[in-house]
């Protein structure tokens, strides 16, 4: 499926691997940076939500979402483990469960940009999922950042598959196509953040802050890994 991301704000915090490990599926191998591993949420807004071959659909194809991720590889393939995925329409989340295996929930939110500043609210439905709830005002904090292999920012960011762990399937990768991110530094006044709760984690430190504002991807179907 064809899609764009748009107001994306990577809030990132640094974690023991001890406390992450046992959150991720075997036999994917959670990946480090320096020691640490790390814990991605990271608000947005998808538009032009279409399958490959057709045209986005009125109202359906344009939401907000909200997902949980942390990083791992497999047989030397880095790519994202997603915990969680909340997005304002239903019909996407059971799309998105049956066709991607992924733990999509329904939630009440709201993306509103005022000038620089994207006003981002989530609650997730209490019949969806654990409780859930993110808060916050992000935008830009500076020019856009340089291209440059090896930095932090392009290790949490450039992951051009997902990984999916599913009983009798074993580990199925979805391809991710997109251009390298546009990225700038970020501010953030993050007001409610219990997204790590239902992964028994406090997510009470200073995070990492990325933004971008436009992000064009390519998500292929899953296929085993």
């Amino acid at each position: 499926m064809g899609q764009t991301w748009y107001d994306l704000l990577f809030a990132h915090w640094a974690l023991p691997p001890e406390v992450v490990r046992p959150l991720v599926p075997e036999p994917l191998q959670l990946d480090e940076r320096d020691g640490r591993a790390w814990l991605g949420v990271t608000p947005f807004v998808v538009g032009g939500l279409r399958p490959r071959g057709a045209p986005p659909m009125p109202w359906l194809s344009r939401f907000p979402e909200l997902n949980v991720r942390t990083y791992v590889h497999y047989r030397g393939r880095p790519g994202i483990h997603f915990f969680s995925l909340d997005a304002a329409r239903l019909a996407a989340v059971v799309a998105a469960r049956r066709s991607y295996r992924l733990p999509y929930f329904h939630a009440d939110m709201t993306a509103i940009r005022e000038e620089s500043t994207i006003r981002y609210e989530s609650s997730r439905k209490g019949s969806s999922g654990p409780r859930a709830d993110f808060r916050a005002r992000y935008g830009p904090a500076g020019p856009r950042l340089p291209l440059m292999a090896g930095t932090l920012e392009r290790w949490l960011t450039e992951r051009y598959c997902l990984y999916v762990v599913e009983e009798g399937a074993g580990v199925l990768r979805g391809q991710i196509h997109h251009p390298p991110w546009q990225l700038h530094a970020a501010r953030a006044t993050i007001e409610l953040n219990t997204m790590g709760a239902p992964l028994g984690l406090e997510l009470d430190a200073e995070p990492l802050l990325h933004y971008s504002g436009r992000q064009d991807v390519v998500i292929w179907t899953l296929e085993p890994a």
